[in-house]
């Protein structure tokens, strides 16, 4: 029987005068925050003021790196090449490392964002360079990853240590896929719904896919996106009836 789970979402996407989500009401609900690094959202202020708000909160930090695509929001693919990539995702975290040290708290995961999450999921080559530019900074961060993943293989016979996720407001094939945001449905709205499926998720293993099958999904963490509307309230649903079941929301990361 679970009894703990990690809970996380994108934080820090907010850009100047732009503002993405309400960090400072999530950050009161999630165990984990991934971060962003500048590279599809977040500007130097607005990371460093997220950065101390979870230190304040006791979140752990994950460096969220992307394709560099502020204007696509790191949704869109990118064909970069492997030592440029190395280099974006080592910059990234560096970058975050940085301004965690300033904040008083310190980047303790990677979890690639969007696009790049995407293909790093199937993609062998940018897979590798993900990982590569991990081992490179720091062996002991773990991989972030979609549950059942190619990635998530590479990395463990490359040494890094993963960390399956599933996503609670995502629609799921019954390959275990994410069902594309371009497809209806692919985005799920009702909090109690949600909750009631993530309590399947971690009694049952798995959630029942948009073609109606039950599909199986092994996950240590729950990601609630930070941009989508209700997420608050999704995020405060999971907590409550999670923990109504004895399951505790825990960060992975030892803090």
């Amino acid at each position: 029987m679970v009894t703990a789970i990690d809970l996380n979402s994108d934080l820090g996407e907010s850009f100047g005068a732009w503002t993405m989500g309400d960090d400072a009401a999530i950050l009161k609900l999630v165990s984990s925050a991934n971060v962003a690094c500048g590279f599809h959202a977040g500007s130097p202020a607005v990371l460093l003021s997220t950065l101390r708000s979870a230190a304040q909160q006791g979140v752990a930090i994950g460096a969220h790196v992307s394709y560099p695509d502020l204007v696509g929001f790191g949704r869109r693919n990118m064909d970069v090449g492997r030592d440029e990539l190395i280099a974006d995702v080592i910059y990234q975290i560096g970058a975050l490392q940085g301004l965690a040290k300033a904040a008083g708290t310190e980047v303790r995961y990677v979890k690639p964002h969007g696009a790049l999450y995407n293909t790093i999921a199937q993609d062998e080559r940018q897979a590798l360079a993900v990982i590569d530019a991990i081992l490179a900074i720091d062996h002991r961060l773990p991989l972030v990853g979609l549950a059942g993943s190619r990635g998530l293989d590479l990395a463990q016979q490359k040494g890094l240590r993963t960390i399956a996720e599933a996503f609670a407001d995502r629609a799921y094939h019954a390959n275990g896929s994410l069902v594309s945001r371009l497809e209806a449905g692919s985005v799920l709205h009702d909090a109690q719904h949600i909750a009631q499926r993530m309590l399947q998720l971690i009694i049952e293993g798995g959630v029942t896919s948009i073609e109606g099958e039950f599909t199986p999904i092994k996950a240590d963490s729950i990601c609630v996106h930070g941009d989508s509307p209700g997420a608050i309230e999704m995020a405060r649903q999971i907590r409550n009836l999670l923990e109504e079941k004895g399951i505790a929301v825990r960060a992975f990361a030892a803090s």
